[in-house]
């Protein structure tokens, strides 16, 4: 669900939010358009907004684990985890986390990748938030709620900065809930 949809329509948090991003054209590759967040989070106000509201969201749903994939969802995750005390996750490509990893392969609109966590980073029923900055076929959070569930945590929802329109009417990633903040900016 988006959050204009979920009790926040017309805040103008998610205004400034969405005006925070950038938008860079062909990049990776020609015909994507890249939602750069590194100018919202060198904002300090947009920066405080975004992590309140994730904060906001999920303060009491008894959440012990919040999982950031690599790279743009580690920018979004620690914040969240200390402000609803809960542990952070770091979710790595390959060959990043030194000692024992299980992975996970998932397929980008533009590749192939694998996402890496520690074995034992999580322990069996705890309650996990994974954290991104973008969902757009869902192939990366879909691979995170398996990496988390093949040890014992039970995924609670996935959460977004930005998130594909076409996603409105598809909320669900492995029967997991999606929460979204902004639809991506045009150029």
């Amino acid at each position: 669900m988006f959050a204009a949809e979920n009790g926040l329509k017309g805040d103008p948090r998610l205004k400034a939010i969405s005006d925070a991003i950038t938008v860079v054209p062909h990049f990776p590759k020609p015909g994507i358009m890249f939602q750069d967040i590194t100018t919202l989070v060198s904002n300090h106000k947009v920066f405080k907004h975004t992590v309140e509201i994730f904060v906001d969201r999920y303060r009491d749903m008894d959440i012990s684990v919040v999982a950031g994939v690599e790279a743009r969802g580690f920018m979004f995750a620690p914040s969240i985890a200390l402000g609803i005390g809960a542990k952070f996750i770091p979710l790595r490509k390959p060959g990043k986390l030194p000692g024992e990893v299980i992975s996970e392969a998932y397929e980008l609109e533009y590749g192939k990748d694998r996402l890496e966590m520690h074995v034992g980073a999580v322990k069996p029923g705890e309650r996990a938030l994974v954290i991104d900055d973008l969902v757009a076929t869902g192939g990366t959070l879909s691979a995170a709620i398996r990496l988390l569930e093949r040890n014992g945590a039970e995924v609670v929802e996935c959460a977004c900065v930005i998130g594909l329109p076409e996603l409105k009417e598809r909320r669900l990633l492995n029967g997991k809930p999606l929460y979204v903040l902004v639809e991506p900016r045009e150029l």
